[in-house]
């Protein structure tokens, strides 16, 4: 039993530690902090679970998450696209195939929605292009492209020196190279808005929130808090303000063919956080409208799922494709390893190997060890040893047949003959003695 002991306790510490990072794991992915803010897979304070799961709770609508990589939007009618904590600027320029997409899916009756990730501080943006039939140097106080899915920020936001800075919970943009703008749009033209900036009132390490006043007539709280600088200036009169910070919109919608757009220039009111100590239902309803799907873009967060061949079956429905080929695969090693059809009577093989005498089975050793020229002059020499000790064959006999052989050993190799001198030998000693 003490053999076994440390063995016992090895693979007790193995099963503990595994049972303790599973907890961890698990720990972690129920909070959701491995996820980036205002995903709708975080559970704390800074991530939209509350609202996602609030959704899916309304009777009639159906609620998802959108992982895919490629520029896709949604084909049902009735789709409610939220795009949660985007960057500020990403929709002045983008490539000629994602405007037409977003534009159609407008246009056929889907409701765009696009909250603004609340920024405290001033940025400008720095553009390096190789092209010189694009602009080779720029600075503006807004970004030029749009971050597609599955890749980085094109551009990088550069901290104003004048500014107040701040702790940011986003991480730094990188500087890339862009294309040439002459196969990019803007949908902040062709809609009819522009970003701004107002600064944020510094308290210590963060800023302090700022109040908005509700500009439509719909019945939502009179004022609400907001977190983020970001504005919309220039706005098409088409656009519908709901609040504004002073006479600059924060919150506005716009109606485009048969669906809508709403802009929102902060996104903490759909925040765990916010349902928690400064909830508004009504906005949030109205946020969504009466669609019956709604669509959480998790895409552009980073969050991005590539399916292997599994995951590929599942979606286009192969599995009898995949059964019919595991049975054909068992059928061809059942062929393989027995005939399917039974062996005639003629070609049916016995299931032994015919054995061999012990006779036989020295002349195979015979044949194997020693020469043919030599089979004669061995067999000899080993029966005279074995009739001396015996005592059956008399003295006189012996001599005979040692006489015989010595005969045939003096002639020729090409002049004896063994077969001859054996049967002499086996004659001379086969004869009775005489009376």
């Amino acid at each position: 039993m003490k053999k076994y002991l440390p063995l016992a306790i090895l693979l007790g510490c193995m099963a503990f530690f595994a049972y303790g990072i599973v907890e961890l794991f698990e720990l972690r992915f129920e909070a959701g902090d491995v996820f980036p803010a205002y995903s709708s897979l975080r559970a704390d304070p800074l991530g939209t679970m509350a609202l996602y799961e609030s959704l899916g709770k309304i009777p009639g609508v159906s609620v998802r998450r959108d992982f895919s990589t490629s520029n896709r939007l949604p084909e049902e009618p009735g789709t409610a696209y939220l795009h949660l904590a985007g960057d500020s600027g990403e929709w002045d320029y983008l490539p000629d195939d994602l405007f037409k997409e977003v534009k159609d899916f407008v246009n056929r009756g889907g409701r765009l929605v696009i909250t603004y990730f609340p920024e405290t501080s001033r940025y400008h943006y720095e553009w390096n292009q190789e092209n010189t039939n694009s602009l080779t140097s720029m600075k503006e106080t807004n970004a030029p492209l749009m971050r597609l899915k599955g890749t980085n920020a094109p551009l990088e936001k550069v901290k104003d020196t004048n500014a107040p800075t701040a702790k940011q919970d986003k991480p730094e943009k990188k500087k890339r190279t862009i294309p040439d703008l002459k196969s990019w749009s803007s949908l902040e033209d062709e809609w009819g808005f522009h970003e701004g900036f107002q600064e944020l009132k510094p308290d210590k390490d963060s800023y302090l929130p700022v109040t908005v006043q509700n500009q439509s007539d719909l019945p939502f709280p009179p004022t609400m808090e907001w977190h983020s600088g970001l504005i919309f200036t220039n706005c098409n009169p088409a656009w519908k303000i709901v609040y504004a910070r002073g006479t600059n919109a924060v919150v506005m919608e716009r109606k485009l063919g048969h669906g809508s757009v709403v802009l929102a220039s902060d996104s903490y009111f759909v925040s765990n956080e916010a349902m928690l100590s400064d909830r508004h239902a009504d906005l949030l309803a109205w946020l969504v409208g009466n669609n019956r799907y709604v669509v959480f873009d998790e895409a552009h967060l980073g969050i991005l799922q590539r399916p292997g061949i599994a995951g590929l079956m599942r979606k286009y429905r192969l599995h009898g494709f995949a059964a019919g080929l595991l049975l054909l695969a068992a059928l061809f090693i059942w062929k393989n390893s027995a005939s399917l059809v039974p062996p005639l009577a003629d070609e049916r093989r016995e299931d032994f190997v015919t054995g061999k005498d012990a006779a036989a089975g020295f002349t195979n050793l015979l044949r194997r060890n020693i020469p043919a020229r030599e089979v004669f002059n061995v067999s000899f020499a080993e029966w005279k040893k074995s009739a001396a000790t015996s005592g059956k064959i008399s003295r006189a006999r012996l001599q005979q047949a040692e006489a015989i052989f010595e005969a045939e050993q003096s002639l020729p190799p090409k002049d004896r003959n063994p077969i001859a001198t054996y049967r002499t030998i086996s004659e001379t000693l086969r004869k009775r003695k005489p009376l």
